[in-house]
C-alpha cells in the first residue's frame, strides 16, 4: 500500500482522544465561576475523546509501524483539520458562536496561533469557553504533533517524519539523539515558561484567570485574549513589559533557548538568526519610538513601550495589542506591514516566513554579486561559518517565491470577494503570517466577523497553509504525491 491507514487512523485517534481530555480540563473553570459550560464542554470532550477511542479501536490490529514520508505529510493535515473540527464544538454546544463557519474560523485560527477572531465581546463569553479558547492555541504553539511524537513510543510507532513535517523552520535541530526525547524536552521547557509567566503576571495585578490565559497565548505566539481591548485593557507598563519579554521568548529558536538554560550563553549569541532577531527588533523599536514620540504627546517611556511591543508582536506574529498601530504616522504603519513579512526564529511557536529564510536570501544576493565577478569561483552561503547547502538554498529561495505568489494571488481572491484595498492585503497578510490582527477593517480595533462566509473560508486554509509552511500542506494537492512509486 502507497500510505499506512491503519498507523495514519490509529495515531489521529490518539490524538483526538488527547483533545477530548483538553476540552474535559476546562470543566472545573467552568464549575468554579458556574457560567453555564459545564454541560457544552463535557459533551464536547466526550464527544472527541469517544469518536477517537473508535478510530483507535478500529485501526489497532496494523502489520506494520513504519510512517513514510507521505504518511507523515498526510497525517499532520489531516490531524490540524481533524482538531480544527472537533474543537468548533464547545463553541457550538454552548451558543457561543452558533455559527459553524465563524466557529471553525475562531477554532483553526488558535490551533493555528494566528490570533484572527471573529467575537465582538469577548468579555460575554463563558469562561470555560474562554479557556478552551486559548488552549487550542497553547496545543497548537508548540505543536499537537511534537505531542505526538513524545508518546509515539507507547504506540510502536517512529515519530521523526512527523516531526520534520511539521516542525516549523528549514531542519529541526535534535537536542537529544532520540527525537521523542526532543520532543518532551521541548515540552517541558515550554510548560516551565508558560507557567513562570503565569506567577509574573499574577504579580503585575492580573487575576489568576487573566493570568493563566494571557500566559498560553504569549508562549504560544498566538494572541488570543480574555479582554476585547487586548493587553491595552489592563493599562500596566509591568504587564506589558513583562509580555514583551515573554513573546521575545517565543519567538527564539527551542534549541536555543535550551542552551540557554544549560548556562551555555556563547553557543546561543553565536547564533546569526539570533543576533539578528535580537538588534533587529531592538533597532526597529528605537525608530518607531522615534517616530511615535514626535508624531503624538506621549512621553518617551510610553512611545518606547508601545513600539517595543508592538514590533515584537507583530514579528513574533502574537498579535497582542497595546495600540491601534494603524493610527500612527504612515511610514510606521508602513513598517508594521512590512514586520509581517519577517517572522521569527525559526524553531520558534511564531509563524511568518522566518529571519533565517530572510538571512540566507540576503546573504546569497550579496554572494550572486561576487559570482558575476569571479563567474569561475565556488563561493558558498554560509550560516554560523559554516556552508549551506545548495539543496537549502534552492529551498528557502522556492519558499520565499511561493509564499509571496500566494500572498498577490490570495489578496486578489479577497478583493473579489468584496474586500476594499487595504482589507484584502492586510487580511491576507495576517492569516497567511498569522499574526492575527491585520489593517483596514480588520485592524487591531476590528475584526474578522464582517468578513463574507467565502472569505472566512479561504482565510482560514490560508492560516493552515501559513502555520505547517506551505510545503506540507501545498504538497498534498500534487498528483505525484498520490502517484505509486
Amino acid at each position: 500500500m502507497m500510505f499506512n491507514f491503519k498507523i495514519i487512523g490509529s495515531l489521529l485517534g490518539i490524538l483526538l482522544i488527547i483533545n477530548g481530555v483538553f476540552m474535559l480540563l476546562c470543566l472545573p473553570v467552568s464549575l468554579f465561576y458556574q457560567e453555564g459550560g459545564v454541560f457544552p464542554l463535557t459533551m464536547s470532550g466526550l464527544t472527541s475523546a469517544g469518536v477517537g477511542v473508535c478510530l483507535w479501536w478500529y485501526t489497532r490490529k496494523r502489520t506494520s509501524d513504519t510512517l513514510s514520508k507521505r504518511d507523515g505529510y498526510l497525517i499532520v493535515t489531516s490531524v490540524w483539520l481533524a482538531m480544527s473540527l472537533v474543537g468548533t464544538l464547545p463553541y457550538i454546544f454552548s451558543g457561543a458562536i452558533p455559527n459553524f463557519t465563524n466557529a471553525f474560523f475562531e477554532t483553526i485560527s488558535g490551533f493555528t496561533t494566528t490570533g484572527a477572531t471573529i467575537l465582538n465581546d469577548i468579555e460575554s463569553l463563558p469562561k470555560g469557553i474562554l479557556f478552551w479558547r486559548s488552549l487550542t492555541q497553547w496545543m497548537g504553539g508548540m505543536g499537537i504533533i511534537v505531542l505526538a511524537v513524545a508518546i509515539l513510543p507507547l504506540l510502536g510507532i517512529g515519530g521523526m517524519q512527523l516531526f520534520v513535517a511539521e516542525a516549523p523552520g528549514l531542519k529541526p535541530d535534535k537536542l537529544q539523539p532520540r527525537i521523542t526525547e526532543t520532543a518532551k524536552r521541548l515540552w517541558i521547557i515550554y510548560v516551565g515558561l508558560t507557567m513562570a509567566e503565569f506567577v509574573l503576571l499574577l504579580l503585575g495585578g492580573m487575576s489568576v484567570f487573566d493570568a493563566l490565559n494571557h500566559s498560553l497565548t504569549t508562549m504560544a505566539s498566538g494572541g488570543f485574549s480574555t479582554k476585547q481591548d487586548s493587553i491595552a485593557h489592563f493599562n500596566s507598563p509591568y504587564i506589558q513589559y513583562v509580555i514583551i519579554i515573554f513573546m521575545f521568548i517565543a519567538g527564539t529558536n527551542f534549541t536555543l533557548i535550551y542552551f540557554g538554560f544549560k548556562g551555555n550563553f556563547r553557543k546561543v549569541w553565536a547564533n546569526e538568526e539570533f543576533r539578528v532577531y535580537f538588534i533587529g527588533i531592538l533597532f526597529m523599536s528605537i525608530i518607531v519610538s522615534i517616530g511615535l514620540f514626535v508624531s503624538t504627546d506621549a512621553g518617551l517611556e510610553l512611545s518606547f513601550r508601545d513600539a517595543l511591543f508592538q514590533v515584537v508582536s507583530i514579528i513574533t506574529t502574537t498579535g497582542f495589542v497595546s495600540a491601534d498601530y494603524t493610527t500612527w504616522i504612515p511610514g510606521l504603519t508602513i513598517l508594521i506591514f512590512m514586520f509581517m513579512f519577517l517572522g521569527a526564529s525559526a524553531g520558534s511557536t511564531a509563524g511568518g516566513v522566518k529571519i533565517v529564510r530572510h538571512l540566507l536570501l540576503l546573504k546569497n544576493g550579496v554572494l550572486e554579486l561576487k559570482r558575476q565577478i569571479h563567474p569561475a569561483a565556488i563561493i558558498p552561503v554560509r550560516l554560523n561559518k559554516k556552508a549551506v547547502s545548495q539543496e537549502i538554498t534552492s529551498n528557502v529561495l522556492a519558499f520565499i517565491m511561493i509564499y509571496l505568489t500566494i500572498y498577490v494571488i490570495s489578496s486578489f481572491v479577497m478583493g473579489l470577494i468584496g474586500l476594499d484595498f487595504v482589507t484584502a492585503l492586510g487580511s491576507v497578510a495576517a492569516s497567511l503570517g498569522n499574526v492575527g490582527p491585520g489593517f483596514g477593517s480588520v485592524g487591531p480595533a476590528h475584526n474578522f466577523a464582517h468578513i463574507p462566509i467565502t472569505g472566512k473560508w479561504f482565510l482560514s486554509f490560508l492560516m493552515l497553509l501559513g502555520r505547517l509552511e506551505l510545503f506540507t500542506v501545498l504538497i498534498l494537492i500534487t498528483p505525484y504525491f498520490w502517484k505509486r512509486n
